[in-house]
Protein backbone atom coordinates (compact mmCIF):
# COMPACT_ATOMS: atom_id res chain seq x y z
CA UNK A 1 0.00 0.00 0.00
CA UNK A 2 0.92 3.19 -0.44
CA UNK A 3 1.76 6.17 2.25
CA UNK A 4 -1.72 7.57 1.02
CA UNK A 5 -3.63 4.34 1.42
CA UNK A 6 -1.99 4.10 5.21
CA UNK A 7 -2.86 7.90 5.22
CA UNK A 8 -6.45 6.85 4.62
CA UNK A 9 -7.16 3.37 6.10
CA UNK A 10 -5.83 5.54 9.63
CA UNK A 11 -8.40 8.25 9.22
CA UNK A 12 -10.90 5.30 8.58
CA UNK A 13 -9.86 3.98 12.42
CA UNK A 14 -9.53 6.89 14.17
CA UNK A 15 -12.96 8.00 12.62
CA UNK A 16 -14.65 4.55 13.25
CA UNK A 17 -13.43 4.31 16.99
CA UNK A 18 -13.96 8.07 17.74
CA UNK A 19 -17.16 8.44 16.93
CA UNK A 20 -18.98 7.12 20.05
CA UNK A 21 -16.59 9.46 22.36
CA UNK A 22 -17.22 12.19 20.54
CA UNK A 23 -20.67 11.44 20.37
CA UNK A 24 -20.65 11.40 24.28
CA UNK A 25 -18.78 14.91 24.26
CA UNK A 26 -21.60 16.90 22.35
CA UNK A 27 -24.15 15.07 24.69
CA UNK A 28 -22.27 16.90 27.86
CA UNK A 29 -21.84 19.98 26.03
CA UNK A 30 -25.13 20.48 23.87
CA UNK A 31 -26.74 16.87 23.27
CA UNK A 32 -27.09 14.52 20.49
CA UNK A 33 -30.18 12.99 19.35
CA UNK A 34 -29.23 9.93 20.58
CA UNK A 35 -29.00 10.55 24.37
CA UNK A 36 -31.50 12.70 23.89
CA UNK A 37 -33.51 9.40 22.45
CA UNK A 38 -32.44 7.83 25.99
CA UNK A 39 -35.44 10.42 28.04
CA UNK A 40 -37.82 9.81 25.27
CA UNK A 41 -37.89 6.14 25.34
CA UNK A 42 -38.09 6.57 29.45
CA UNK A 43 -40.48 8.47 29.49
CA UNK A 44 -42.51 6.17 26.83
CA UNK A 45 -42.07 3.34 29.17
CA UNK A 46 -43.25 5.34 32.03
CA UNK A 47 -46.06 6.10 30.13
CA UNK A 48 -46.87 2.37 28.76
CA UNK A 49 -47.29 1.70 32.67
CA UNK A 50 -49.98 4.03 33.03
CA UNK A 51 -52.07 2.86 30.47
CA UNK A 52 -54.67 -0.45 30.87
CA UNK A 53 -54.19 -1.13 27.08
CA UNK A 54 -50.92 -1.52 25.81
CA UNK A 55 -51.48 -2.44 22.25
CA UNK A 56 -50.11 0.79 20.79
CA UNK A 57 -47.17 0.37 22.40
CA UNK A 58 -46.45 -3.20 21.47
CA UNK A 59 -47.29 -2.30 17.87
CA UNK A 60 -44.82 0.71 17.95
CA UNK A 61 -41.87 -1.55 18.98
CA UNK A 62 -43.36 -4.22 16.89
CA UNK A 63 -42.83 -1.63 14.23
CA UNK A 64 -38.82 -1.03 15.10
CA UNK A 65 -38.32 -4.81 15.16
CA UNK A 66 -39.41 -4.97 11.17
CA UNK A 67 -37.49 -2.12 10.63
CA UNK A 68 -34.55 -4.13 12.60
CA UNK A 69 -35.12 -7.50 10.24
CA UNK A 70 -35.16 -5.11 6.92
CA UNK A 71 -32.13 -3.65 7.50
CA UNK A 72 -30.17 -7.28 8.94
CA UNK A 73 -31.85 -8.72 5.84
CA UNK A 74 -30.23 -6.09 3.67
CA UNK A 75 -26.97 -6.76 5.56
CA UNK A 76 -27.21 -10.45 5.06
CA UNK A 77 -27.49 -10.13 1.38
CA UNK A 78 -24.51 -7.50 0.77
CA UNK A 79 -22.06 -9.38 3.01
CA UNK A 80 -23.00 -12.27 0.42
CA UNK A 81 -22.27 -10.07 -2.49
CA UNK A 82 -18.92 -8.74 -1.08
CA UNK A 83 -18.16 -12.52 0.30
CA UNK A 84 -18.54 -13.96 -3.21
CA UNK A 85 -16.33 -11.55 -4.84
CA UNK A 86 -13.65 -11.39 -2.01
CA UNK A 87 -13.66 -15.59 -1.48
CA UNK A 88 -14.17 -15.73 -5.14
CA UNK A 89 -10.61 -16.53 -6.97
CA UNK A 90 -8.53 -14.21 -8.15
CA UNK A 91 -10.45 -14.51 -11.98
CA UNK A 92 -13.91 -13.00 -9.43
CA UNK A 93 -11.08 -10.51 -8.30
CA UNK A 94 -9.80 -9.05 -11.46
CA UNK A 95 -13.42 -9.13 -13.23
CA UNK A 96 -15.03 -6.57 -10.18
CA UNK A 97 -11.51 -4.68 -10.78
CA UNK A 98 -12.37 -4.29 -14.31
CA UNK A 99 -15.62 -2.91 -13.72
CA UNK A 100 -14.11 0.73 -12.63
CA UNK A 101 -12.34 -0.14 -9.29
CA UNK A 102 -8.99 1.32 -9.28
CA UNK A 103 -5.92 -1.45 -11.03
CA UNK A 104 -4.00 -2.45 -7.43
CA UNK A 105 -2.70 -5.51 -6.51
CA UNK A 106 -4.96 -8.80 -5.57
CA UNK A 107 -3.72 -8.09 -2.33
CA UNK A 108 -4.64 -4.53 -1.54
CA UNK A 109 -8.14 -5.17 -3.53
CA UNK A 110 -8.68 -8.16 -1.51
CA UNK A 111 -8.02 -5.27 1.68
CA UNK A 112 -9.80 -3.01 0.37
CA UNK A 113 -13.10 -5.58 0.24
CA UNK A 114 -12.71 -7.17 3.74
CA UNK A 115 -12.75 -3.94 5.13
CA UNK A 116 -16.59 -3.35 3.57
CA UNK A 117 -17.29 -6.69 4.57
CA UNK A 118 -15.56 -5.68 8.12
CA UNK A 119 -18.13 -2.94 8.39
CA UNK A 120 -21.39 -4.87 7.01
CA UNK A 121 -20.52 -8.48 9.11
CA UNK A 122 -19.99 -5.53 12.55
CA UNK A 123 -23.71 -3.81 11.05
CA UNK A 124 -25.26 -7.31 11.21
CA UNK A 125 -24.27 -8.41 14.61
CA UNK A 126 -25.95 -4.77 15.92
CA UNK A 127 -29.05 -5.57 14.37
CA UNK A 128 -29.22 -9.01 15.42
CA UNK A 129 -28.92 -8.03 19.21
CA UNK A 130 -30.86 -5.12 19.01
CA UNK A 131 -33.40 -7.14 17.50
CA UNK A 132 -32.49 -9.70 20.57
CA UNK A 133 -32.95 -7.01 23.09
CA UNK A 134 -36.13 -5.44 21.55
CA UNK A 135 -38.07 -8.42 22.02
CA UNK A 136 -36.88 -8.47 25.06
CA UNK A 137 -38.45 -5.20 25.68
CA UNK A 138 -41.69 -6.30 24.53
CA UNK A 139 -41.89 -9.64 26.68
CA UNK A 140 -41.86 -6.80 29.38
CA UNK A 141 -44.39 -4.54 28.16
CA UNK A 142 -46.62 -7.36 27.87
CA UNK A 143 -45.69 -8.58 30.86
CA UNK A 144 -46.26 -5.21 32.90
CA UNK A 145 -48.06 -5.83 35.66
CA UNK A 146 -51.51 -3.86 36.81
CA UNK A 147 -49.49 -2.12 40.09
CA UNK A 148 -51.54 0.83 41.51
CA UNK A 149 -48.63 2.72 43.07
CA UNK A 150 -46.71 5.37 41.12
CA UNK A 151 -43.41 4.08 42.37
CA UNK A 152 -43.78 1.00 41.06
CA UNK A 153 -44.91 2.10 37.78
CA UNK A 154 -42.04 4.60 37.06
CA UNK A 155 -39.75 1.47 38.31
CA UNK A 156 -41.02 -0.63 36.30
CA UNK A 157 -41.36 1.71 33.30
CA UNK A 158 -37.33 2.63 33.82
CA UNK A 159 -36.54 -1.25 33.83
CA UNK A 160 -37.81 -1.45 30.41
CA UNK A 161 -36.11 1.69 29.19
CA UNK A 162 -32.64 0.14 30.14
CA UNK A 163 -33.61 -2.81 28.09
CA UNK A 164 -34.97 -0.50 24.75
CA UNK A 165 -32.29 1.77 25.05
CA UNK A 166 -29.52 -0.43 24.65
CA UNK A 167 -31.29 -2.05 22.24
CA UNK A 168 -32.32 1.17 20.08
CA UNK A 169 -28.78 1.61 20.54
CA UNK A 170 -27.46 -1.23 18.70
CA UNK A 171 -29.97 -0.74 16.00
CA UNK A 172 -28.00 2.50 15.93
CA UNK A 173 -24.66 1.31 15.30
CA UNK A 174 -25.92 -1.02 12.75
CA UNK A 175 -27.31 1.67 10.28
CA UNK A 176 -23.72 3.37 11.06
CA UNK A 177 -22.34 0.53 9.46
CA UNK A 178 -23.98 1.40 6.51
CA UNK A 179 -22.22 5.18 6.57
CA UNK A 180 -18.72 3.63 7.53
CA UNK A 181 -19.09 0.67 4.75
CA UNK A 182 -19.90 3.37 1.43
CA UNK A 183 -16.90 5.22 2.57
CA UNK A 184 -15.06 1.97 2.62
CA UNK A 185 -16.14 1.02 -0.75
CA UNK A 186 -14.87 4.55 -2.42
CA UNK A 187 -11.32 3.14 -1.10
CA UNK A 188 -12.21 1.19 -4.32
CA UNK A 189 -11.67 4.21 -6.54
CA UNK A 190 -8.55 5.20 -4.73
CA UNK A 191 -7.11 6.25 -1.53
CA UNK A 192 -8.16 10.07 -2.08
CA UNK A 193 -11.91 8.61 -2.24
CA UNK A 194 -11.29 6.61 1.02
CA UNK A 195 -10.62 9.89 2.72
CA UNK A 196 -13.35 11.67 1.44
CA UNK A 197 -15.50 9.37 2.09
CA UNK A 198 -14.74 8.72 5.65
CA UNK A 199 -14.66 12.65 6.21
CA UNK A 200 -18.30 12.95 4.41
CA UNK A 201 -19.65 10.38 6.61
CA UNK A 202 -18.19 11.62 9.80
CA UNK A 203 -19.40 15.29 9.25
CA UNK A 204 -22.83 14.05 7.90
CA UNK A 205 -23.28 11.47 10.91
CA UNK A 206 -22.52 14.14 13.72
CA UNK A 207 -24.24 17.35 11.92
CA UNK A 208 -27.35 14.49 12.40
CA UNK A 209 -26.59 14.35 15.71
CA UNK A 210 -26.55 17.41 16.72
CA UNK A 211 -27.40 20.07 14.06
CA UNK A 212 -30.10 18.53 12.07
CA UNK A 213 -33.96 19.48 12.56
CA UNK A 214 -34.92 16.22 13.76
CA UNK A 215 -32.27 16.91 16.55
CA UNK A 216 -33.18 20.09 17.43
CA UNK A 217 -36.96 19.31 18.19
CA UNK A 218 -35.80 15.93 19.73
CA UNK A 219 -34.00 18.15 22.02
CA UNK A 220 -36.40 20.64 22.56
CA UNK A 221 -39.03 17.55 23.41
CA UNK A 222 -36.72 16.19 26.21
CA UNK A 223 -36.33 19.51 27.93
CA UNK A 224 -40.17 19.55 27.94
CA UNK A 225 -40.45 15.90 29.20
CA UNK A 226 -37.87 16.85 31.56
CA UNK A 227 -39.85 19.47 33.24
CA UNK A 228 -42.91 17.73 33.04
CA UNK A 229 -41.04 15.10 35.18
CA UNK A 230 -39.84 17.30 37.36
CA UNK A 231 -43.42 18.94 38.00
CA UNK A 232 -44.61 15.31 38.71
CA UNK A 233 -41.75 14.40 41.27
Amino acid sequence: MTAIDWAGLTLFIVCWLGYDPLLKLLARRSGSLNTDMLTVRQAWMTAMTHREIRLLDSQLLGHSINSGSFFASSNLLLIAGVAGILFGGDQALRGFSAVGAEDVPVKLLEAKLGLVLLCLARGLLDFIWSIRQMNYALALIGAAPEVHSEADKVAFGEATARVLNPALAAFSQGVRGYYFALAAAAWLFGPIWLCAGVVSAFALLVWRQSASPAARAIRTARRLLEVNHGRQA
